[in-house]
């Protein structure tokens, strides 16, 4: 990407006020600029939730995990933020009115790949919506606050046509998140009122 796409990109993000479309264009030139240096990212966590619910869930940042064992070298992602315009320290900046943090290694108990959102500024891989609705099911057994997007994933996920249902029971199940009984009881409440 020339100097000049850069700047026409980095304007455009800028100019976008729709918070998701903003987020999702930054997150396809951060995946872009990443790539290219030999780093792949993935879109996890709340922002990935954000991304499936369409903004029914807005996390307020873009949360990022690397596909390589390999660290991202701070010195790297200072460079990139700074060619956006962005300020921040280690793996935390605020680029183009957003927050992005890098998160680490990507840690997936998923046996599916990650989805694909194309945006103007390239290809977004982003966490499987199994794994993002099981991971937030657990969270709301956690913590009170955390209700509120597990049913916005859930409603997501029904409405999914590509949704693996088998998957997600199959995480749901795992001990490392033994919330099997937890997401069939939300399936259907939210089913329920989405009848």
């Amino acid at each position: 990407m020339t100097d000049a796409e850069l700047e026409s990109a980095k304007r455009d993000i800028e100019a976008t006020a729709d918070l998701l479309e903003r987020a999702m264009k930054l997150a396809g030139l951060l995946t872009t600029l990443f790539e290219a240096r030999g780093f792949p990212i993935v879109v996890v966590g709340g922002s990935a939730v954000e991304f499936y619910t369409e903004g029914g869930y807005m996390s307020g940042d873009i949360d990022f995990c690397r596909k390589t064992l390999k660290a991202v070298p701070p010195r790297l992602m200072q460079e990139i933020a700074e060619s956006l315009g962005g300020r921040g320290l280690g793996r935390n900046w605020f680029v183009c009115g957003l927050y992005v943090d890098m998160l680490g290694v990507l840690e997936s108990e998923s046996i599916l790949p990650e989805r694909t959102l194309v945006t103007p500024y390239g290809e977004v891989k982003i966490l499987p919506p199994e794994l993002a609705l099981v991971e937030r099911v657990l969270f709301a057994e956690q913590d009170a606050e955390c209700k509120p997007s597990a049913r916005q994933m859930m409603a997501a996920a029904l409405a999914d046509a590509d949704f693996d249902w088998s998957e997600a029971s199959r995480l749901a199940a795992l001990p490392d998140f033994d919330v099997a009984s937890e997401l069939d009881a939300l399936k259907t409440e939210v089913g329920r009122e989405r009848a």
